[in-house]
C-alpha cells in the first residue's frame, strides 16, 4: 500500500511537472530585436557605440509616410523604443552627446528627417515620448537606397570624420554624420 501511494504521488508529480512544461513560449515576435554597434577600429575591438532596436517589416505596406505618418515622433523601429548607448563622447550633427545612453527618436519626413536623443529611457513605442527630456535633435536629409529594404535596419559605415550611422527602410535611407 505503501508503494502504491509513492507511486500515485510520483505520477501526480510527474503529472504537474509536464503540465508546467507544456505551457506554450511565444512564438517568434514579427519585428525581431537587433542591435548594431560601431567598432571603428575592428570587430575584436570595444564599441563606440550600440543601437538596440526591433526590426519592423514592411510586408507589402507603404511604411514611411503610410503607417508611419511622416511629421510624427517616432520610436524608430518596433515595439520598445529604440535605444543608442555611448561608449563615449560623440558628436552627432553639430551636437555633442555625453557618454551615456539615450532613447532614439526620429521624425520622418519625406526629404528631411530629425533624429531626436532623448534622456527618458525604457518606454514602449513613442507614447511616453517627453520632449522636455530631449537632450539633441538633428535635420539630416533623406535619399534613396539603391533597392527595397523589407525590414528597419541600422548600421554604421565609416572611420574617423566620414563615420556615419545609416537608418534605412522602404527606399528611405538617412545617413547621420558622426564624430568621435
Amino acid at each position: 500500500m505503501k508503494n502504491l501511494k509513492s507511486v500515485t504521488f510520483l505520477l501526480l508529480v510527474l503529472f504537474v511537472l509536464d503540465q508546467a512544461v507544456a505551457q506554450k513560449f511565444p512564438g517568434l515576435d514579427p519585428s525581431p530585436a537587433d542591435i548594431a554597434d560601431f567598432r571603428p577600429d575592428g570587430r575584436n575591438t570595444d564599441p563606440l557605440i550600440k543601437v538596440v532596436y526591433s526590426r519592423p517589416a514592411k510586408k507589402g505596406r507603404t511604411m514611411l509616410g503610410g503607417i508611419e505618418s511622416y511629421g510624427k515622433v517616432w520610436r524608430t523601429g518596433a515595439n520598445e523604443t529604440t535605444e543608442i548607448k555611448l561608449f563615449k563622447d560623440v558628436t552627432f550633427g553639430d551636437k555633442t552627446l555625453k557618454a551615456g545612453t539615450y532613447s532614439l527618436y526620429t521624425i520622418p519626413n519625406k526629404d528631411e528627417w530629425v533624429i531626436i536623443f532623448n534622456s527618458k529611457l525604457d518606454t514602449w513605442g513613442a507614447y511616453a515620448y517627453d520632449e522636455t527630456k530631449d537632450v539633441a535633435r538633428i535635420k539630416v536629409p533623406a535619399g534613396k537606397t539603391e533597392s527595397e529594404v523589407e525590414n528597419f535596419s541600422i548600421m554604421f559605415d565609416g572611420k574617423d570624420a566620414s563615420a556615419v550611422m545609416i537608418l534605412a527602410w522602404e527606399n528611405t535611407m538617412v545617413k547621420v554624420p558622426l564624430k568621435y
